[in-house]
C-alpha cells in the first residue's frame, strides 16, 4: 500500500509548475467560465442564428478537437510541454477573434470560432497533464493534478458567475465578455510559454523498466489494460454531465422544479470539487490508483441508483432528494477526477507519454460529446430507463481498472 501523501503549499504549486504556470491557469480558466457555458446563446441572440444550426456548429468544433488529439500526442513525445499548452490557448484567442469578426447571420465564421475553440478546449487537459508529469513524480504529480482541476473549476465557476450576472446586458455585454475572453487566453498563453519547459524526447533510453507506485511496470505492457481503462473511461465520464444535463433535464421537464434547484446543485457540484479535490485525492493516495478508479465506479453507480429513487418520491420530496444524492455523485466525480489522469499518467510507456494522454483524452472527449445525446434519449422513458441504464454500464466500468490484461 502506498505512503500517505502529506501536501505542502509551496510544494503543491511547484509541482504544478511553478507559480507563473498556476496564474496562467487560473487566468484560462477564468476566461473559459466568462464565455464557454454562452457560447450557444452567443451564437443565437448575437449572430441570431438558429439553436440547431450553433449547436452543429459547436459539435463540429468539438470533433475537429478530437480529431487534432493523435497529432498533439506525437508533439508531446518530441518533448515538447509548455509550448503545447499556450498553443491550447492561443487558438482560443484565434476563435474569439473570428466570434467577434462574425457579421450577424454568418454560420460559417461562428463555425470557424467554435472549430478553434474546440480545439484548445480539447488539447489542453493532455498537455497540461504532461507538462505536470515531466515536473512532478509518484503521488506528488497526482496531487498537482488534482489541485490543477480544482484551481480550473474555480475560475470556471468565477467567470461563469460573472458571465450570469452580466447577461441582461444583452448584445454589448456578450460581445464584451467574448473580448475578455480572448484577452485571459492571450494573457495565459504568454504566462504558460515563459515556463519554458520541455522533456527529453520520448523514446530515450532507459536504464530498464520502471515500476509505479502500483508496482505494475511503466513499459506500455499489455498487462496494464490501457484499452479496457478507455473504454471505461467513455462511460466514467458520464458523470461530468450529470449536474448539467441529467438533473436539469429530470428536475425542470419531468418534475416541473423550480430552476433554482438546478442551479443549487451546480453551484454545490463546483463547491466541492474545489474544496475537496485535492484534500480527498491525498486521503486516497494511500490506495492503489486502480483500486480508487473502480472504487468511483461503484459510488456513482450508487449515486445513479439514487437518483432513481429519489425521482419516485412523491409530496414534493423528489428535488430535495436528488439535491441530497448528488453530492454522493459529486463525490464520485472526485474520486475520478482524482485517479483517472493520474493513474493513465503513471501507466504511461517511456516512450509514448504524449500518445497514451491524447487517447485518453480522446476517450473522455468522445464520452463528453456523446453523453448529451444518450442522457436525453433515454430521460424521455423514465427514470429507470435513465438511471438504470447509467447504474448498469458503470459498474460493468468500475470492474475495468481491475484488469491487468487488454
Amino acid at each position: 500500500m502506498p505512503t500517505p501523501l502529506k501536501i505542502r503549499p509551496r510544494a503543491l504549486v511547484r509541482d504544478s509548475g511553478g507559480p507563473r504556470y498556476a496564474v496562467a491557469l487560473a487566468v484560462d480558466a477564468l476566461g473559459t467560465g466568462l464565455l464557454r457555458p454562452f457560447l450557444l446563446l452567443y451564437g443565437v441572440s448575437v449572430l441570431h442564428l438558429s439553436a440547431p444550426l450553433a449547436g452543429t456548429a459547436m459539435t463540429a468544433g468539438v470533433v475537429a478537437g478530437l480529431v487534432c488529439m493523435p497529432a498533439l500526442g506525437s508533439w508531446l513525445d518530441r518533448g515538447a510541454r509548455s509550448t503545447p499548452v499556450a498553443a491550447s490557448m492561443l487558438v482560443r484567442v484565434a476563435g474569439t477573434v473570428l466570434l467577434l469578426a462574425a457579421p450577424v447571420g454568418n454560420v460559417w465564421l461562428f463555425g470557424s470560432a467554435a472549430l478553434f475553440l474546440g480545439v484548445g478546449n480539447q488539447a489542453w487537459p493532455a498537455a497540461h497533464a504532461a507538462l505536470v508529469a515531466t515536473v512532478s513524480r509518484g503521488r506528488q504529480r497526482d496531487a498537482a493534478l488534482a489541485a490543477g482541476r480544482a484551481l480550473r473549476n474555480a475560475g470556471m465557476g468565477v467567470g461563469a458567475l460573472v458571465a450570469t450576472a452580466a447577461l441582461a446586458g444583452g448584445t454589448p455585454v456578450l460581445q464584451a465578455l467574448a473580448a475578455v475572453t480572448g484577452c485571459s487566453y492571450l494573457a495565459a498563453a504568454g504566462l504558460a510559454w515563459s515556463v519554458r519547459l520541455r522533456a527529453d524526447p520520448a523514446g530515450a533510453p532507459s536504464a530498464g523498466p520502471v515500476r509505479n507506485e502500483d508496482g505494475e511496470k511503466e513499459d506500455g505492457e499489455p498487462a496494464t489494460g490501457m484499452r479496457a481503462l478507455l473504454a471505461a473511461n467513455v462511460i466514467y465520464v458520464f458523470c461530468l454531465n450529470v449536474p448539467e444535463i441529467a438533473l436539469p433535464l429530470i428536475l425542470m421537464t419531468q418534475l416541473h422544479a423550480s430552476p433554482a434547484w438546478s442551479a443549487g446543485i451546480f453551484v454545490a457540484n463546483t463547491v466541492l470539487v474545489v474544496t475537496l479535490q485535492v484534500p480527498l485525492t491525498v486521503l486516497l493516495s494511500r490506495y492503489s490508483r486502480r483500486s480508487v478508479l473502480a472504487l468511483a465506479g461503484v459510488v456513482l453507480t450508487v449515486s445513479y441508483l439514487g437518483f432513481l429513487v429519489a425521482a419516485s418520491l412523491t409530496g414534493g420530496w423528489a428535488a430535495p432528494a436528488i439535491a441530497a444524492v448528488s453530492v454522493l455523485c459529486t463525490l464520485g466525480e472526485i474520486i475520478y477526477a482524482g485517479s483517472a489522469t493520474a493513474l493513465v499518467t503513471a501507466l504511461a510507456p517511456p516512450h509514448a507519454p504524449g500518445r497514451t494522454l491524447a487517447r485518453f483524452e480522446l476517450s473522455s472527449g468522445f464520452g463528453l460529446a456523446v453523453s448529451p445525446a444518450v442522457i436525453t434519449a433515454l430521460a424521455p422513458h423514465g427514470a429507470t430507463a435513465l438511471w438504470g441504464t447509467l447504474a448498469a454500464a458503470t459498474l460493468v466500468a468500475s470492474a475495468a481498472p481491475l484488469r491487468r490484461g487488454a
